[in-house]
């Protein structure tokens, strides 16, 4: 036997709305506040291990490149300015492929809260069905 559905008048169905819907922009607004609070903590600690491997690479950098200039010179017999040349060359290319690739990862979009936004989706459709189940239960009566 299904349980009758208790009538209820249309304000307390607007009050019972109402109150809802303070709860869950409440909840909602909290859950976007932590999102984008653990993202930008995310971006901090990216960018704090980019300085400090920035800080160590360079003067270790410097030295290999010193290291493969001599070796071409003293190898293959080139003069120092060509050997530099070919080092300086390539190191600049495989720089700024690095340089693209951190900057595209640092975009704004990874800041925004998508969870939240996919939730405060998800809870319109919720309460969209229940309005209109609310309404046809009430033509119905």
């Amino acid at each position: 036997m299904a349980v009758p559905h208790p009538q209820r008048n249309v304000p307390e169905i607007i009050s019972d709305l109402f109150s809802q819907l303070a709860t869950l922009v409440r909840k909602e607004t909290l859950l976007a506040r932590t999102e984008v609070s653990e993202n930008v903590a995310g971006v901090g600690r990216s960018l704090g291990l980019i300085i400090g491997g920035a800080v160590l690479l360079i003067p270790s950098l410097v030295i290999l490149l010193q290291a493969a200039v001599a070796g071409l010179t003293e190898g293959y017999g080139l003069k120092s300015y060509w050997s530099a040349l070919i080092v300086g060359g390539i190191v600049l290319i495989i720089g700024l492929i690095l340089l693209l690739a951190g900057t595209s990862r640092l975009k704004l979009e990874n800041l925004m809260p998508n969870r939240t936004a996919y939730q405060l989706r998800r809870d319109a459709s919720v309460a969209k069905q229940q309005v209109s189940r609310e309404h046809d239960l009430d033509r119905a009566a």
